[in-house]
């Protein structure tokens, strides 16, 4: 049985990235990019104004903080200026304004002091103005040819301002993948039935579909699967054209956890059944390799197990590791963060435990404080948790105030 690391490593070791598409720029937010981005311009363009106020040349005020300057032009943001500042002499500006000739320094507005009836500008400062104040150079922002921003980096408003500005109206990056959801048990209804005896309601496809969401995938529910041959080939056949597929419940050793023997039968190459995570043992992850006008495309598939808590952490170290994988990001596995357990835990066994906990982020540092959680089919008490406590594999002690990590939801 292999362990939570070993598990990751199998998987990040076989997911391939989805081949690189170009999306417009207003759809490529949360994707990353799948080639560098180069720019086709200098940022700025010329030497600009930073704020509203006077281009002059540095050495004509040089000491005097009080100096007084014809006042030859003005020029706004878009125009470009055709008179060259000659010795005391100023143009006045607005923020973003090109730079005349000759200057080389802008006195914001507020420390001025214009007077209309001579058009002479007189500076009102506590110190001496220097070279290079108030403005940028060109090309100080990037240069053309460039590179901007490489592959891998995820897209964020600040990086589609980027691309807006170096004219990338569609982006290379990666697709974002498609997850089906298939649910099995005889015992399952709709959201909106009414539980018969021995039934409950299909929880787990609402609450996965929201974590794949959540990752950046695009969910596919496929319904519910009962515990028969038949029908859970159909749906898992449906299941298997997407770019991934999790399957809830139907994974551990009972009479009827018939999704092993089917994912076998449908082609689907086992990699690992159980691993040594509390909750989540019984998890299962195979590959299914396929042919598509003459592409080789793959289905990665996970079997969760049922119990909602379970299927909850196995998605967020497991699957989600997958997905963002398949989006390519290049740190996929689950963050950590570190803090301070605010109460004792013992925990023992050969499996890591990871437990349903609030991380509370104070002036001292972080605290990271176990709920009243009663095990895998306590999905209420889980809405109360915003992360899982990591506890690894043996028999231990933590003491109150052990530092520990968690993963964050």
């Amino acid at each position: 049985m292999r362990t939570v690391d070993q598990a990751l490593s199998e998987i990040l070791e076989v997911v391939r990235p989805l081949p690189p598409c170009r999306v417009p720029i207003n759809d490529a937010l949360g994707r990353f990019l799948a080639a560098d981005v180069l720019s086709d311009v200098d940022s700025p363009p010329f030497d600009k104004a930073l704020m509203d106020g006077y281009a002059i040349r540095a050495s004509d005020v040089d000491g005097d903080t009080a100096a007084e300057l014809a006042v030859v032009a003005e020029v706004s943001a878009g125009m470009v200026g055709t008179r060259a500042v000659g010795a005391g002499e100023a143009v006045r500006l607005m923020t973003g304004a090109p730079m005349p000739d000759g200057a080389d320094a802008v006195v914001p507005v507020e420390l001025t002091q214009f007077d209309a009836a001579t058009e002479t500008v007189r500076m009102n400062r506590a110190r001496p103005v220097v070279a290079g104040a108030n403005l940028m150079k060109r090309a100080a922002s990037m240069r053309k040819g460039e590179t901007v921003l490489a592959a891998g980096r995820e897209i964020r408003p600040q990086e589609l301002g980027a691309l807006a500005e170096i004219g990338y109206c569609d982006v290379p990056c990666r697709p974002v993948p498609r997850v089906g959801v298939l649910a099995t048990g005889d015992e399952l209804v709709e959201v909106g039935e009414t539980p018969g005896p021995g039934q409950i309601r299909n929880s787990n496809e609402t609450m996965l579909v929201a974590q794949i969401r959540r990752a950046g995938g695009e969910p596919q529910p496929l319904g519910i699967a009962r515990d028969n041959r038949d029908d859970l080939r159909a749906k898992i056949n449906t299941g298997l054209q997407y770019d991934m597929l999790l399957l809830s419940g139907g994974v551990s050793a009972g009479k009827l956890d018939l999704v092993p023997s089917e994912l076998a039968a449908a082609g689907v190459r086992p990699l690992f059944h159980k691993v040594r995570v509390k909750p989540g043992k019984p998890i299962w992850f195979g590959v299914l390799d396929r042919s598509e006008d003459g592409d080789s495309r793959r289905c990665y598939v996970f079997g969760l197990p049922g119990n909602p808590v379970s299927s909850m952490v196995c998605f967020e170290l497991f699957a989600r590791t997958a997905l963002r994988s398949l989006m390519g990001d290049p740190q996929p596995s689950p963050p950590l963060q570190k803090g301070r357990l605010a109460e004792t835990f013992e925990c023992s066994g050969e499996r890591a435990t990871y437990f349903p906990c609030r991380w509370e982020r104070t002036e001292t540092g972080s605290t990271i404080r176990l709920i009243d959680w009663r095990g895998s089919a306590d999905l209420r008490s889980a809405i109360d948790a915003d992360g899982l406590a990591v506890f690894p594999i043996g028999e231990q002690h933590f003491a109150s105030g052990s530092v520990i990590e968690m993963i964050p939801w």
